[in-house]
């Protein structure tokens, strides 16, 4: 029998060390095809390159995946991995593992996500994977058994109709387990830092705290990831919301 066929992007780049421990547990549950960005490009969302030529390099194999770089954005990735790389329909997408959280309000920023979304609208089972740790020299293996499973039980059973998964781990831990929750509703504040350069000419650095509004509610990510559980996120792309049409129809006449 042929085996699965996983396409693997992240928004951290080719040479981050998330992006390769993912492919060393995906390489044992089907054939890999790796399709990363040439350089760094979180918080991209679902950024698309429209003004500048893509290409790709190949690189060295990983555990036998054909790997692969591309000059844009997650999502570029995941389109031209389909139009030039790949041989058949992948049968799963996986993007990451991204270094930080995804979590909350997040996910609406992450390239990491944007991919993910990217293969859910296409119609491919798609899955993000994070760890609660910036630094390049994270430490992803205790979340081995966990990306294991979730992979296997995907790619087994599928997802429903336009339906992702945004999957979240604690950092400096063994998880306790995992969780299926909802994201948590919360916001960004301070955003920017202010700065003046040696002219006086003033600069802004993004910056900011995550305000959570809803820290004590067991039915979220946050609270979940802060008692050092995984959690998983359904998402979906399209965000029509068609329970307000309604409401919207009489407040416009």
């Amino acid at each position: 029998m042929t085996r699965p066929l996983i396409l693997i992007t992240n928004d951290d780049g080719i040479h981050a060390s998330g992006i390769e421990h993912l492919v060393r547990i995906a390489t044992t549950l089907g054939d890999v095809v790796v399709a990363a960005p040439a350089a760094p490009q979180s918080a991209k969302s679902s950024a698309l390159t429209v003004n500048s030529p893509l290409e790709i390099a190949e690189h060295p194999s990983i555990d036998g995946a054909k790997v692969y770089s591309i000059t844009g954005t997650p999502v570029d990735c995941v389109k031209l991995a389909m139009h030039a790389l790949l041989d058949r329909r992948p049968d799963l997408l996986l993007s990451g593992i991204n270094h930080g959280s995804n979590a909350a309000v997040n996910n609406i920023y992450s390239g990491t996500m944007g991919a993910t979304m990217e293969g859910c609208i296409i119609g491919i089972p798609s899955i993000g994977y994070s760890l609660l740790n910036h630094s390049p020299r994270a430490d992803f293996s205790p979340l081995t058994p966990f990306i294991t499973e979730i992979t296997k039980n995907v790619l087994a059973n599928g997802l429903p109709d336009g339906i992702c998964l945004n999957v979240n781990c604690p950092t400096g831990c063994v998880p306790e387990g995992v969780k299926v929750v909802r994201a948590a509703r919360g916001r960004w504040t301070e955003e920017y830092a202010d700065y003046a350069s040696p002219h006086g000419k003033p600069f802004y650095w993004l910056t900011g705290k995550f305000h959570n509004e809803e820290p004590d509610n067991p039915e979220t990510d946050e609270y979940w990831l802060a008692r050092n559980y995984g959690t998983i996120v359904p998402i979906r792309p399209d965000q029509t919301a068609a329970d307000k049409i309604d409401a919207i129809k009489s407040i416009l006449g």
